[in-house]
């Protein structure tokens, strides 16, 4: 795989066909590390926000050696990767076969669970083992994120205590865990879902072994500018120190956006323009998804072989490449007004659910893929969080 310094450098090298997935590994090194330094406790990569080999391989490597998985395929890639790597199945619902394969050919020892019908799952297609850690998964808010994840998984408060104690029976281990929905933008949400599972545990009458907080920890998007990302270790960190659980219990997390997000970005061609719409060579079925059905707003640049437009910005409509019409990304999408058919487009911050949710529709879906060295276009985890002033940063790396 090739690596230049800046994608600018990659357009001015050569026609780019398809949509190209540029990767920062330093971007994905930086965030592993600054979890591993500074989370007190594991830190449990979660493989679905972007199961790349190159994003498992670089993980291991600045020493991530554990791995949410919600899947038979994430396991397989998760043990041919990583073959000493600890994994936890941590969806709470899953198929018997599943679940006995990967015990029996995986040696995953780590289950996760919200009723009384998938933990009996569970014990009958283990053969009632006895060295097992269940994790029992409770409904909390999402009050505080930009996606909800209430209302499918997570066991009620009032049923809570209850299957707690009965899974506390045939746990080795036994856990608490929740997720606060993806893109929390503040860290009270965490210490208010700690305190609520200590009062189910306190209701339970039993010990518990590991409190794991799930993921939910953000990233800067254009409009989205979080706290600092150390303001959600602190209020997790303290709320732990609250906790009526046992003083040698452990602590767990489960980032994936906040680990990847940062790591990729997708420069698209601009194949015709009518008026204040693109017609670009990705869209909705491929690396935007999140851009055309979510709303959500992705950093986005211009980058023209001959150097970088001085015009004024304007608000675009972007279509992507297919002929379904729901493949649109309405914007805002601000790009120099100048824009034209043949220039290309680097639409950042795309490395959580970004390929991961490609899919090859229309016949679409092929991507060419490079290396850069440069900056994302915005990070937290530097000194600050920034996402203005990692920007102009970039613009004046660009123009280089």
């Amino acid at each position: 795989m090739s690596t230049y310094h800046t994608p600018l450098d990659l357009v001015r090298s050569r026609h780019l066909e398809n949509p190209v997935v540029v990767r920062r590994p330093e971007c994905l090194a930086r965030a592993s590390r600054w979890f591993q330094e500074n989370f007190p406790g594991d830190v449990l990569y979660a493989v679905k926000a972007n199961p790349s080999d190159w994003v498992i391989d670089g993980l291991y490597e600045t020493g991530t050696r554990f791995f949410e998985v919600a899947s038979l395929p994430e396991i397989e890639l998760v043990a041919r990767r990583c073959p000493d790597a600890r994994m936890a199945y941590m969806h709470p619902i899953k198929s018997r076969l599943s679940i006995r394969k990967a015990y029996f050919d995986f040696g995953v020892r780590i289950f996760a669970l919200d009723t009384h019908d998938e933990l009996m799952k569970i014990l009958e297609e283990t053969d009632h083992a006895e060295d097992l850690t269940l994790v029992v998964r409770m409904a909390v808010a999402s009050d505080f994120a930009l996606f909800s994840l209430a209302g499918k998984f997570g066991v009620a408060h009032s049923d809570g205590p209850d299957l707690i104690r009965a899974t506390r029976e045939h746990a080795r281990e036994l856990g608490v865990s929740f997720h606060i929905g993806s893109q929390c933008m503040e860290p009270i949400a965490y210490r208010a879902a700690m305190l609520e599972a200590s009062r189910l545990i306190v209701q339970a009458g039993v010990t518990v072994d590991i409190v794991d907080v799930g993921g939910g920890f953000p990233c800067i998007y254009p409009g989205m500018e979080p706290p600092h990302m150390q303001r959600f270790v602190d209020a997790i960190t303290h709320a732990f120190e609250d906790m009526l659980v046992l003083e040698n219990a452990k602590l767990w997390c489960e980032p994936g956006r906040a680990l990847v997000a940062e790591a990729e970005s997708v420069i698209v061609r601009v194949d015709l323009r009518k008026d204040k719409a693109l017609y670009i060579n990705d869209g909705s079925y491929g690396c935007l998804f999140d851009a055309a059905h979510a709303d959500w707003k992705f950093p986005m640049r211009l980058l023209r072989g001959s150097g970088i437009s001085s015009a004024t910005q304007d608000d675009f409509t972007l279509f992507g490449p297919t002929c379904d019409s729901i493949d649109t990304l309405p914007g805002p999408n601000l790009l120099p007004e100048d824009v034209r058919e043949g220039d290309y487009v680097e639409i950042g911050m795309i490395g959580a659910y970004g390929a991961a949710l490609a899919t090859q529709f229309n016949g679409f879906g092929t991507y060419e893929y490079a290396e850069v060295e440069d900056a994302p276009f915005a990070t937290m985890f530097g000194t600050s969080v920034s996402g203005s002033a990692q920007s102009a940063f970039i613009e004046k790396d660009l123009a280089r």
